[in-house]
């Protein structure tokens, strides 16, 4: 998955650590694929296809350690 769809999964409040059980595993067809079924629920519920500003993990984490210092 890219860092869009883990910022993605991040907003919408999914647990990032527990992504793969809702992954398809090719066992059940008729489920999206993980990146594309986030893709389906960010833009139900917020309207846009991806977020405004993209940030990976890593970034997040440097700008996160910058504030609380």
């Amino acid at each position: 998955m890219s860092h869009s769809h883990m910022q993605i999964a991040r907003e919408l409040g999914l647990n990032l650590a527990k992504l793969g059980k809702i992954d398809n595993h090719k066992q059940e067809p008729w489920k999206l694929p993980l990146p594309q079924f986030i893709e389906q629920l960010y833009f139900e519920r917020l309207g846009k296809t991806s977020p405004d500003n993209v940030v990976s993990i890593e970034e997040r984490y440097r700008l996160e350690a910058r504030k609380g210092k």
